[in-house]
């Protein structure tokens, strides 16, 4: 059961190890494993308790099934194994068994098929294609049948399942856009079988061989042509409707300083869209970050916070559109999730954010063998009526699916959904109204 498990490990792409060096040879059966496991399950309830009933977590089961498994541990490799097993329960994005020590047989490097998925109705299309796939003929807009001889209906949730019960998800759509980006992926050199329906609704099947592409999503189906990249978090355009994009791919310190420079260039353009999809977090000055979004001088009040001042030399007062979906994680959530909240701007995406944005506590077993690293608190308290971002994420004003015909046409129907508000902005929906604060008078 535990080989199964490892084998299994790897095929996810997760840490596999614990300290080094011990063997069922080595350890003498006692309850060392079994006590860390009580200790963990007291622990967790009593730390991470107050998430059970919003995450639909049975505890009781947990406990039953993982004091059982324990008493069949005998190194610190299947400890290690089981524990990983365990955080999952918690539906925690955050969460970690540290320390991670793999040895390097199981070092093994992952790569993804060359495309991305998205849900349309009750169907399975191509977002992106690049790589390997594109080789091949696989296009974005793509109807996608069956993967590995699966249909999709059946793919879906078996492959859910598989991941859930060793990598940690914090909500639903959390998971969800996990499995559309980096679900495909396997070790290199191994194959993927796909059956779809091409751009003349003809069926194929192809093979495709792991060896190059990444699994790590970007985020938009389509990046405007010509944008500008800025550091490792900033790429902006001036898109041809002449309304300002910025697409956020991280929230790291010099974000805020990245963003000047993309507010300088951009100039007064009559609308922006803030893109945050694939955005995987960091961690920046957030009232630096909004204050670059009210007009020099002037305060914007907030409905649970103090007023936030303008900030930064170059600052934009205009209407904004906010994109998102369930990849955006942890610091791209409280950074997203401020400009709804705030009423800054009209929100719109595929789904809710990760809902993965907390405090996180240190949880020393007693072996001392390992460390449970876990949510114990929502960050941004004050977001969804006072219940925070962990287990929730932040949810757009209006939800928007792709349009697969769009894509055939390497067009991104979300960015132009945003457009199209920029055209007819949503004021009712908003609490900030440039006309307040001066923007667009000569």
């Amino acid at each position: 059961m535990i080989q199964l498990l490892l084998s299994a490990l790897l095929a996810l792409g997760l840490p596999t190890a614990g300290t080094p060096g011990s063997t069922a040879a080595e350890l003498s059966v006692d309850d060392t494993y079994a006590e860390d496991v009580a200790f963990a399950l007291d622990a967790l309830e009593e730390e991470c308790g107050r998430f059970f009933g919003l995450k639909d977590i049975d505890w009781k089961k947990v406990r039953k099934q993982f004091k059982k498994e324990a008493k069949k541990v005998r190194t610190d490799e299947e400890h290690y194994v089981l524990l990983v097993r365990l955080l999952a329960r918690l539906k925690d994005g955050h969460c970690e068994v540290r320390p991670y020590e793999p040895p390097p047989e199981w070092k093994v490097r992952r790569r993804g098929p060359g495309f991305f998925l998205c849900r349309v109705g009750k169907k399975y299309y191509v977002k992106v294609a690049w790589s390997s796939a594109e080789d091949l003929g696989i296009a974005p807009g793509m109807e996608v049948l069956t993967i590995d001889g699966l249909p999709m209906k059946k793919w879906v949730p078996r492959r859910l399942e598989e991941v859930r019960d060793l990598r940690s998800f914090s909500t639903e759509q959390h998971a969800f856009h996990w499995l559309m980006n980096r679900g495909f992926s396997k070790p290199e050199g191994e194959r993927l079988k796909v059956e779809y329906k091409d751009l003349d609704g003809k069926k194929r099947k192809r093979t495709v061989t792991l060896t190059r592409a990444s699994d790590v999503p970007e985020g938009p189906a389509v990046l405007p042509g010509g944008y500008t990249s800025e550091g490792d978090s900033v790429r902006w355009a001036r898109l041809e409707s002449g309304f300002g994009y910025i697409h956020f791919r991280r929230t790291r310190g010099a974000v805020v300083e990245e963003l000047d420079k993309a507010l300088a260039s951009l100039g007064d353009v009559p609308g922006m869209i803030l893109d945050f999809r694939g955005n995987s977090g960091g961690g920046c000055d957030h009232d630096a970050f909004e204050g670059r979004f009210v007009p020099a001088g002037r305060e914007m009040p907030r409905l649970a916070r103090p007023p936030l001042p303008s900030a930064g030399a170059v600052t934009y007062g205009g209407p904004m559109v906010v994109i998102v979906d369930g990849s955006v994680v942890s610091a791209g959530e409280t950074t997203s999730g401020m400009f709804k909240e705030d009423g800054r701007a009209y929100m719109i995406g595929e789904s809710a954010t990760a809902g993965m944005s907390s405090q996180k506590k240190l949880l020393q077993l007693p072996s001392g063998k390992f460390e449970l690293y876990v949510s114990v608190g929502s960050n941004r308290s004050s977001f969804n009526g006072g219940r925070g971002i962990e287990g929730i994420g932040v949810a757009p004003h209006e939800l928007v699916e792709f349009d697969p015909e769009d894509l055939a046409q390497g067009v991104d129907t979300i960015t132009r959904r945003a457009e199209q508000l920029l055209m007819k902005f949503p004021q009712r929906d908003v609490r900030y109204d440039p006309e307040d604060y001066g923007w667009g008078r000569d």
